[in-house]
């Protein structure tokens, strides 16, 4: 075989243009631009899932809670009654959860319980704030 030398137009074949490296780019930023929004989405609408999850978790703890000691914890014993015993109680036979913290919602911030419930047919209510830390009504992610 016989080794041709390079030419001109050889080395000026090889490569990419300027050209072509910004429509790549182009095209690579309008992707992102158009998926980026629709996964941030799914991670919003998967935390309200584990919120959920979570609560109703919690409201079988809580379920456990109730048939030993007799009642619901009071809204000032609160979540803490499931990982350490309240001087007042007895037939308590927990923890009830693991560790020694109690579990905070998916934005990092405390359930609000309170019992006696202020909804009709509940007996408590387990409410995380959700993603904007707002307990209204609306916002927030509650027992059913």
């Amino acid at each position: 075989m016989i080794d041709r030398p390079k030419t001109a137009t050889a080395d000026r074949e090889s490569g990419f243009t300027l050209l072509e490296l910004l429509v790549v780019i182009a095209i690579l930023g309008l992707l992102i631009g158009l998926v980026a929004p629709a996964a941030l989405r799914q991670l919003g609408s998967a935390k309200d899932s584990v919120a959920h999850q979570s609560i109703e978790r919690l409201t079988s703890v809580l379920d456990l809670y109730s048939l030993d000691v007799g009642s619901y914890p009071t809204t000032d014993q609160g979540l803490k009654a499931l990982v350490a015993k309240p001087a007042s109680v007895t037939n308590w036979n927990g923890p009830y959860l693991k560790g020694d913290l109690v579990p905070v919602d998916p934005w990092g911030r405390p359930y609000q319980y309170r019992n006696p419930s202020q909804r009709p047919n509940h007996p408590y209510d387990l409410c995380s704030t959700g993603p904007n830390g707002d307990a209204t009504a609306d916002n927030a992610i509650c027992n059913p």
